[in-house]
């Protein structure tokens, strides 16, 4: 029984059909091929599928049934030629990066990133010679004026984490274009249901599938989703020689998560709009964020490249850090994480978590105030969610 042609067929059936491989045994739900290596028919096929003359698996650190079968979804849903899988999103952050860069070359990103993926480009790319220019996202002038002749990769996230920013990744794809450069966008708080980075110029589109993919808090992942030509120049040969693999038992449970993941972030996403309209003016509330809503900075960008507003809502508590932690130790239900796109309800202090590695100066530009959280909305009803928010809220 074959899989499905993913190319008939719309977002959420492909979820559910794409990429599905079976053995002999025509299982009804996917195989987890929990295996390292492969037997060859003879020396001689063996030595022709090492040279890539014939397919086939060859060593589960770089390709395997269970990590195909998930890359070829997540290739089917995203619009792409082809797809990576990686052990985390940062895996697959770090492997697009490095995978486009030597020492000497230069990097153009928005500073509005997530603590590990701007400690990347900063620090960890430094130490090999690679230089890096941060600008504000928003920005298209400060994009243009930062290209170097050795620019050769530009890096965004959008929406931005914590405060939800939204860049113009067609725009900003013209300018690295003109560069010379590439064009990595990190798309994990749009989903590939809400935002399609490839379509509007973007060279590869990079995920943690820890985030809604799982959906369920179980496993880490990380995929990254590119035109076959950009896979083979820049992608697999990183992943074969150094192995930031994902484990093939991670990869079948991804998989179950896709077939869900409609639904999910559909409910998630009408639940995040409520507690936009419930939280709506607060007197305990200095700022509220959600890019669902009328009044954001980039409504205008986000009408033209969202499909809808995501699961994600930012506020900015009175009181900093205090208000902030009264805040937090109020709520009953939704649990205090750094994780989100999960079917429970989680809520961070950016400051204190994932960007307390920036300084105090350093989070001022980029907006992150100490009463800032970031709501992470699940699948709860939206009625429990709102009266956990304001009962908390009430503790201030």
């Amino acid at each position: 029984m074959p899989a499905p042609d993913s190319k008939k067929y719309r977002p959420e059936t492909n979820l559910v059909h794409a990429g599905t491989l079976r053995s002999q045994f025509n299982e009804m739900s996917e195989a987890i091929f929990l295996t390292q290596g492969y037997i060859y028919e003879s020396a001689e096929a063996c030595e022709a599928r090492f040279a890539g003359k014939i397919p086939g698996y060859v060593y589960s650190r770089y390709s395997n049934p269970t990590m195909s079968m998930f890359e070829q979804r997540m290739a089917a849903l995203e619009g792409a030629e082809a797809a990576r899988s990686t052990a985390t999103g940062m895996a697959a952050v770090t492997t697009a990066l490095m995978g486009l860069v030597k020492a000497g070359d230069h990097v153009v990103a928005a500073k509005a990133l997530f603590g590990s993926c701007r400690w990347v480009i900063e620090d960890w790319l430094g130490r090999f010679g690679v230089t890096s220019t941060l600008v504000d996202g928003k920005d298209l002038q400060a994009w243009k004026q930062a290209v170097r002749p050795n620019t050769k990769a530009f890096f965004m996230e959008t929406p931005t984490n914590p405060t939800l920013e939204v860049y113009d990744i067609q725009a900003v794809a013209d300018i690295a274009h003109n560069a010379g450069a590439q064009f990595v966008v990190d798309n994990v708080f749009a989903t590939p249901l809400y935002q399609s980075p490839l379509t509007l110029g973007a060279d590869c589109v990079v995920y943690s599938a820890t985030k809604h993919i799982d959906g369920q808090g179980r496993v880490l992942g990380g995929v990254i989703l590119a035109s076959e030509k950009f896979i083979m120049d820049h992608i697999h040969q990183v992943i074969r020689q150094t192995g930031p693999s994902l484990s093939p038992f991670n990869a079948w449970v991804l998989l179950k998560g896709l077939e869900t993941l409609s639904v999910r972030v559909q409910r998630q996403t009408e639940n995040a709009a409520a507690v936009s309209a419930a939280l709506d003016q607060h007197k305990k509330l200095t700022r509220l964020i959600y890019p669902g809503r009328s009044d954001h900075p980039q409504a205008d960008i986000i009408a033209k490249q969202m499909r809808a507003g995501s699961n994600l809502v930012s506020f900015e508590i009175k009181g900093g850090k205090e208000g902030a932690f009264r805040f937090l130790n109020g709520l009953k239900l939704i649990g205090i994480t750094n994780n989100l796109g999960d079917s429970k309800s989680l809520i961070t202090h950016p400051t204190t978590t994932t960007h307390q590695r920036l300084t105090p100066e350093q989070r001022a530009e980029l907006g992150i105030g100490d009463g800032l959280v970031r709501l992470s909305c699940g699948l709860e009803h939206a009625d429990d969610i709102v009266e956990d928010l304001l009962t908390a809220l009430d503790k201030i």
